[in-house]
């Protein structure tokens, strides 16, 4: 199946999902989230810099995609979109799914073949997917999907789905707490960048 990016350099084979239910809270407990506007334009416009195919907003609540879809609607069809064009090539790449599963589904049906799924953990998980790996095996024909948690992180079952666990981003010193729209955008430049 053609793609409608497929003339962008990057990561063509390379997916983005961030997920808002399940994840967990501080407390450990599962939960769900909510979507926030941020999430929306700044991993979509992440994505678009570095070529990703595409990009999605996982939430089974009925409201939070009746919202992600009025953000998309304004900045793709319009008047957000008439003004901006540039938004709008980086929003047209965000799909809205019910579950994780019916991403990899709709993936591997895009794709013709299973799609390798990545997730990510600002916690340590012992033998970690390094990004140099990553950007070797995006030169291969397999689709991947890089899995990001609102909320405290993905839930368990979530990452128990993956092929593998990506390594935590590192800062300085101890403290490590970034958005999941500044690590979306570090590890994308790591994969291009290096």
């Amino acid at each position: 199946m053609s793609s409608p990016h497929e003339h962008d350099p990057g990561l063509s084979k390379l997916y983005l999902a961030l997920i808002h239910y399940p994840v967990v809270n501080k407390k450990g407990q599962i939960t769900g989230s909510a979507l926030t506007n941020m999430d929306l334009h700044d991993i979509a416009r992440a994505a678009r810099t570095f070529g990703v195919q595409a990009y999605y907003v996982v939430t089974p609540y009925k409201d939070q995609q009746t919202l992600a879809s009025q953000i998309m609607e304004h900045w793709t069809h319009g008047h957000g979109g008439t003004v901006n064009p540039a938004r709008k090539s980086a929003l047209e790449r965000i799909r809205v799914a019910n579950t994780f599963e019916a991403v990899c589904a709709e993936i591997e049906k895009e794709q013709g073949q299973a799609v390798v799924k990545v997730a990510t953990s600002a916690t340590p998980q012992g033998s970690a997917y390094s990004c140099k790996r990553l950007g070797q095996d995006l030169k291969g024909n397999a689709p991947h999907v890089i899995v990001f948690g609102t909320a405290w992180g993905l839930a368990p079952e979530v990452i128990n789905q993956c092929d593998h666990i990506l390594e935590p981003i590192q800062g300085s010193g101890s403290y490590n707490h970034l958005s999941v729209r500044s690590a979306a955008s570090i590890y994308l430049d790591r994969l291009i960048n290096g």
